[in-house]
C-alpha cells in the first residue's frame, strides 16, 4: 500500500507528459477536432431547437455550416487586406521608430551603437508573419474542423435518445441530467467570453477611430482574439496600437497616452466588472491554472493553442464540476472567491 501511494502520482505524472506528446505529435488532426468540439457547444443548441421545431436535423447543420464557412471566409480577407497591410507599411514604421529610438538615445546619453547587436525591426517582422501565418493555418485547416463539426452536430438531437435506449431510466435520467448542465453550462461560458471578446473589440476600435490611430480594425480584431487569454491577453493587445500612435504622432506623445489610457480603461472595465457579473463566480479560474494552461496549451500549439487554453481548461473544469468524483479537481482549479471559513 505504501508503495502504490507514491506511485500512483508517478504514473499520473508519466501519463500527463505522454498525453501531452500525443497531442504535440498529433497536432495536425487533434486541433481542429478541439475547434470544432468548442465550436459545437455553440451551434449545438441552435440545432437542437431547429429539431424540435420540426426542422430536418441536415438543414439546420447545413445552415450552421454557412454560417462557419462565412466566418472562416471573413478570417481569411482580414489576413489578406489588414495584417499584410500592415506588414506591407512596416518599413515606414520601422524608419520612425528608429527616429524616436535615435532621439531617445541622444537625450539619455546612451552610445548610438548599444543596440546594434540586436535586431530589433527584423524580429518584429518576423513575429508578425508568424502570426498571420498561424491564423492562415486555422483557415487552410477548416476542412478538417468542418467534417468534425457536422459529424457532430448531427449526433446532437438524438443523444439523449440513445441514452434513454442505453441505461435503466434512474441511469438514464441522472446521465441526462449530468450532460445537460454541462453542455449548457460550457455554451452558455463560450456565448459571454464571445459577447465580452466582441463588445470590447468594438469599443477598442470607436477609441482608435477618433484618435485617428492607424489601422483601427486591425487591432479591434487583434483585441477580439486576445481578449480569450486573461490578464495577458489585454495587455499584448494593448501594446500595438500603443506603438502605432507613438509612431503616427510623433513628437508628440500625448496621443500615445491618451489611447493608453482609454485601451486599459476598457479592458479593466470589461475584465474586471461586466465579465465576472455576467460568468459569475463559478467559473473562476485560479490564476495558477490559468498560467500553466497557458504554458501548457501554448507549448503545444503555439499562439493558437494560446488563443485556446482559457476555453478549454474552463470546458475541462465545467465536466470536473458536474461530476461527484471529479468535483475536488474542480474545486482546486477554481478561484476560491465563493469559498468561506
Amino acid at each position: 500500500m505504501q508503495d502504490n501511494r507514491y506511485l500512483i502520482p508517478f504514473l499520473g505524472v508519466i501519463t500527463l507528459v505522454m498525453v501531452g506528446v500525443v497531442l504535440k505529435a498529433a497536432q495536425v488532426v487533434i486541433l481542429p477536432l478541439i475547434i470544432a468540439w468548442l465550436l459545437s457547444y455553440l451551434f449545438a443548441p441552435v440545432v437542437n431547437f431547429l429539431a424540435k421545431h420540426k426542422v430536418p436535423t441536415g438543414v439546420s447543420v447545413l445552415a450552421v455550416l454557412l454560417i462557419v464557412v462565412g466566418f472562416f471566409y471573413l478570417i481569411a480577407i482580414f489576413v489578406q487586406t489588414r495584417v499584410m497591410g500592415f506588414i506591407a507599411q512596416y518599413d515606414e514604421y520601422a524608419v520612425q521608430l528608429n527616429q524616436i529610438a535615435s532621439d531617445a538615445m541622444s537625450r539619455f546619453h546612451i552610445p548610438e551603437n548599444y543596440f546594434d547587436d540586436f535586431d530589433w525591426t527584423g524580429q518584429v517582422g518576423k513575429r508578425l508573419v508568424v502570426l498571420s501565418g498561424s491564423f492562415v493555418s486555422i483557415v487552410s485547416n477548416m476542412g478538417m474542423i468542418l467534417i468534425f463539426l457536422v459529424f457532430m452536430l448531427l449526433g446532437k438531437p438524438y443523444s439523449q435518445r440513445k441514452i434513454e435506449y442505453a441505461f435503466a431510466p434512474e441511469r438514464a435520467d441522472k446521465i441526462t441530467s449530468v450532460t445537460n448542465s454541462i453542455t449548457g453550462q460550457i455554451s452558455r461560458y463560450l456565448s459571454i467570453k464571445l459577447m465580452i471578446s466582441a463588445i470590447t473589440a468594438v469599443l477598442v476600435w470607436v477609441v482608435l477611430v477618433i484618435m485617428k490611430v492607424d489601422f483601427p480594425m486591425t487591432w479591434a480584431v487583434f483585441t477580439f482574439l486576445l481578449n480569450f487569454i486573461p490578464t495577458v491577453g489585454s495587455v499584448i493587445a494593448t501594446v500595438p496600437p500603443v506603438l502605432v500612435a507613438l509612431v503616427q504622432f510623433y513628437p508628440s506623445f500625448w496621443p500615445a497616452v491618451v489611447v493608453l489610457i482609454l485601451l486599459l480603461a476598457i479592458q479593466q472595465m470589461m475584465g474586471s466588472f461586466i465579465e465576472p457579473k455576467l460568468m459569475g463566480n463559478s467559473l473562476n479560474l485560479s490564476p495558477v491554472v490559468i498560467l500553466l494552461s497557458l504554458v501548457f496549451w501554448g507549448w503545444l500549439w503555439g499562439i493558437v493553442g494560446a488563443l485556446l487554453s482559457v476555453p478549454i481548461t474552463a470546458a475541462i473544469k465545467i465536466v470536473c464540476e458536474n461530476i461527484e468524483a471529479l468535483k475536488p479537481i474542480s474545486v482546486l482549479m477554481g478561484a476560491g472567491r465563493t469559498l468561506h471559513n
